[in-house]
């Protein structure tokens, strides 16, 4: 696995052929939106081609990339996610690298009022009474994995289980939220603080689900492209690194 100078230093003078070739496409998970946006832009100024962003669940973008989708990175929301496409065969292995990671927090609708301390034993379940929790469907979707785990250190998972509102990814179940249609929602801490329409309620301990990483890899079939790697390297070097912090993502140590 490349280090991230590694990486840096394999995209830092591209090639004028690997400008003119064709736009890359990106698969990123959702909650990358604004932030890749962001790096996106600042690629294109340099006067590359503007890449091609595909953002959904990490589990829709590996199971696409399974099928034959035609993505040259794959920036996961966790690292299952990356270790299936990779046991697959599907990516470069040597340049998997988890340069950034997220909070997990309780998020009410903007406007409302109180906080809730996330801890063990918090009756989370009594606070919603019939009413639903939004969040990724655990089955498929990283954020909703959180959102169990933590839940189970809580002691709250089989209460709270058949109440949630399960969402594709993480800002579908943001919208809920947003909406009033759900008074809670389990989501990461940049999403939040990239909506006008919550507020976080409060912030599940680190100790309560694993480490939120985001492994990022190219796929197998950019292995020679020198514009992936570029773009890779800008995304993990040191100067994108005020950009990730700016949307609320932590600094990989």
């Amino acid at each position: 696995m490349l280090s991230r100078r590694a990486l840096v230093a394999l995209g830092a003078a591209l090639p004028a052929a690997a400008r003119a070739q064709a736009p890359l496409t990106v698969f990123a998970a959702a909650s990358l939106t604004d932030a890749l946006r962001a790096l996106a832009h600042d690629w294109a100024e340099r006067g590359n081609p503007a890449p091609r962003l595909s953002f959904a669940a990490s589990s829709a973008l590996a199971r696409q990339i399974e099928q034959g989708a035609p993505a040259d990175l794959f920036l996961s929301a966790d690292e299952p996610w990356m270790d299936y496409v990779q046991s697959r065969g599907l990516i470069v292995e040597a340049t998997r690298v988890s340069p950034i990671g997220n909070a997990l927090v309780l998020v009410a609708p903007a406007g409302t009022t109180g906080s809730v301390d996330l801890a063990r034993g918090t009756d989370l379940a009594a606070l919603l009474g019939n009413r639903r929790l939004a969040t990724g469907d655990p089955a498929h979707v990283p954020v909703g994995r959180y959102a169990q785990a933590a839940l189970e250190w809580m002691g709250q998972w089989n209460a709270i289980a058949p109440r949630l509102a399960r969402a594709e990814n993480v800002r579908a179940a943001l919208l809920l939220v947003e909406r009033g249609e759900a008074p809670f929602g389990i989501v990461y801490a940049t999403d939040a603080a990239a909506s006008p329409g919550v507020r976080i309620a409060g912030t599940f301990p680190a100790e309560s689900h694993p480490p939120i990483t985001y492994p990022f890899a190219l796929t197998r079939r950019a292995a020679g492209n020198a514009q992936a790697r570029g773009f890779l390297a800008h995304i993990t070097g040191d100067a994108a690194a005020p950009t990730w912090q700016r949307f609320g993502f932590s600094l990989a140590r």
